[in-house]
């Protein structure tokens, strides 16, 4: 069966090989089950997050199995989660009531343009007339913003009246247990053991709960220091949903249109960089690119995400999108869309684990966040200094901006805005594509919105 679906033989792979290689993309990217709810739950429900993670998750996986037949697994995007949690709901929509219901409207906005823009091949078009030194000065700066979000999960860097920010106490167990998480995770990735981020946080957890029972870690519910051990007395809430599914504001977006859409951009622009070079790369790495260096189905692949965006979003969780630990299962062997049916069959499992799953701290997902931050920085080494100066000065401002401005739209804002000037200002405006016009337009009128006080 499973090879008439997945044409195994056709791509030099059998099932067993699909299999290992599905639980390893599993195990490389299951973290998100627990970071997830972890960093929106700062601004809505954390069970109903977890279910929404997990079954948005698995269903647009299944997608991209059936579908598209790729080895490539999808789930909340790292980054994108942080956007939406503390750049949009906390920062832009800090005064609104139930901001949540906002964002996830905007994700839903913004999945329904990728289906559109997925059935037009657009997609690959303005992924084409982005620089390269930006893209990689993108995902740098998305890096250094999700480490800087773990460091202060775990109080290892806090908040200093005079500096802004300021090194955390040592007295802590948060800060000495997730600095320990960080190292167990860089010496398993070392040693290329499978699952090491999972085992990360698995062990840092484990590790907590030995201090909270020797008395280190002490439990203090008012200052929102909970117990670690999982609490099985009230069941499986599989009903979470209802706190996060559907949970849309129109009315909100129809009055305050300008904001809405620069939200909706945001998010758009960032989604873009995310899949697409996720889906290069690891299919890259399984040998799935011709002769071009193009990617077959790719109208399939791009589908298959901007459904699982519009899903997730319905479901309560923030963009889905493909993901880049899914080259792990490609190096066990993962060619075919079967890789892609065993991770989603996993997430399905997770369901029922989730008092597990949220009872691990912010502090044991933070050597995490930390380790994906250092992965994502790894793009500056791509990065040309020795180029045109707008290149490397757009690369520049979008590595600087998102963690010093606490926001990944304004990295990718001001990095394009650069770009664009600067392109202009040496005389070479001709370079300027359409697509990076229009793209700057956007931003202009997304700062004059910011003067005038609309955002």
């Amino acid at each position: 069966m499973f090879e008439k679906i997945f044409k195994l033989k056709e791509h030099g792979t059998n099932e067993k090989t699909e299999i290992i290689a599905g639980i390893t993309t599993f195990l490389a990217m299951a973290y998100i089950l627990a970071v997830n709810p972890s960093i929106l739950g700062n601004v809505m429900d954390a069970n109903g997050v977890f279910m929404a993670t997990a079954l948005a998750s698995a269903i647009a996986t299944f997608i991209m199995a059936f579908w598209a037949n790729y080895p490539i697994a999808l789930s909340a995007g790292m980054g994108l989660n942080a956007y939406f949690a503390f750049t949009v709901c906390l920062g832009e929509l800090g005064g609104e009531e139930n901001a949540f219901t906002i964002a996830l409207t905007a994700v839903l906005v913004e999945g329904i343009i990728f289906i559109l823009m997925s059935a037009c091949k657009f997609r690959e078009q303005i992924i084409n007339g982005i620089p390269q030194n930006l893209k990689f000065g993108i995902t740098t700066g998305i890096g250094l913003f999700i480490a800087f979000i773990g460091l202060q999960g775990a109080g290892i860097a806090i908040t200093d009246s005079s500096t802004l920010v300021a090194l955390g106490n040592f007295n802590s167990p948060q800060v000495v247990l997730a600095l320990i998480g960080f190292m167990i995770i860089a010496t398993l990735s070392h040693f290329n053991i499978k699952g090491s981020v999972l085992i990360g946080i698995l062990a840092t957890w484990i590790l907590g709960l030995i201090a909270e029972a020797l008395g280190w870690y002490v439990v203090d519910i008012d200052a929102g220091v909970y117990s670690l051990v999982p609490n099985f007395s009230q069941g499986i809430h599989l009903g979470g949903l209802g706190a996060t599914a559907f949970k849309f504001n129109f009315g909100w977006a129809a009055k305050h249109i300008i904001s809405f859409i620069a939200i909706v951009f945001s998010f758009l622009f960032v989604d873009l960089f995310d899949t697409v070079g996720t889906v290069v790369g690891v299919a890259d790495k399984a040998g799935l690119l011709d002769k071009d260096g193009k990617l077959p189905r790719a109208g399939r692949v791009f589908m298959a995400d901007a459904i699982g965006t519009t899903v997730g979003a319905c479901l309560g969780t923030s963009t889905v999108t493909s993901f880049v630990e899914s080259s792990a299962g490609v190096a066990e062997g993962g060619k075919t869309g079967m890789s892609s049916f065993v991770t989603g069959l996993l997430f399905i499992l997770s369901l029922f684990l989730s008092p597990i799953f949220l009872a691990i701290p912010s502090f044991a997902t933070a050597p995490a966040l930390v380790y994906v931050g250092m992965l994502m920085f790894s793009s500056a080494a791509k990065i040309s200094f020795n180029g045109e100066i707008a290149d490397t000065a757009s690369a520049y401002m979008a590595i600087l901006m998102m963690p010093l401005t606490y926001s990944i739209a304004n990295g990718i804002m001001f990095g394009v805005i650069t770009w664009v000037t600067l392109k202009v200002c040496t005389g070479k405006f001709k370079d300027v594509n359409p697509i990076m016009w229009i793209v700057f337009v956007l931003f202009t009128l997304r700062i004059i919105s910011l003067a005038k006080g609309f955002m």
